[in-house]
């Protein structure tokens, strides 16, 4: 939970990096979150899907700034996500480029934060 709440901290932040346990970890909580919330939404208020759209629209901007960080991390430019757009294979690209490890010694993003300790 606290990746997740990291994430949520640096709501707009696009600079940096974000090592692939964050990015990971935020991504299974979301899907946590969305399961969650399709269940309580059926057996309350039937299949409207309301509540999914709000909590996607919520972190619509953390997911991008924490994606963008992602790709800083293994020295990639954050215009990268845009790769997604291409059908089936920019998809495939992208997920591999998020399972890539960090960048070992400082990059123009930042310095490695494996190494950083707060």
């Amino acid at each position: 939970m606290n990746w997740y709440l990291k994430v949520m901290r640096q709501y707009a932040d696009f600079n940096g990096r974000a090592r692939r346990k964050e990015y990971w970890m935020f991504l299974l909580i979301n899907i946590i979150i969305a399961v969650a919330l399709a269940v309580v939404e059926g057996a309350i208020l039937g299949t409207s899907g309301v509540l999914g759209v709000i909590y996607a629209l919520a972190i619509l901007i953390p997911s991008f700034a924490v994606a963008v960080r992602r790709l800083h991390d293994s020295g990639r430019s954050g215009w990268w996500l845009l790769i997604q757009f291409v059908p089936v294979l920019g998809s495939i690209v992208l997920i591999v480029f998020c399972c890539m490890d960090s960048e070992e010694k400082d990059n123009q993003y930042g310095p490695n934060p494996k190494l950083v300790t707060a």
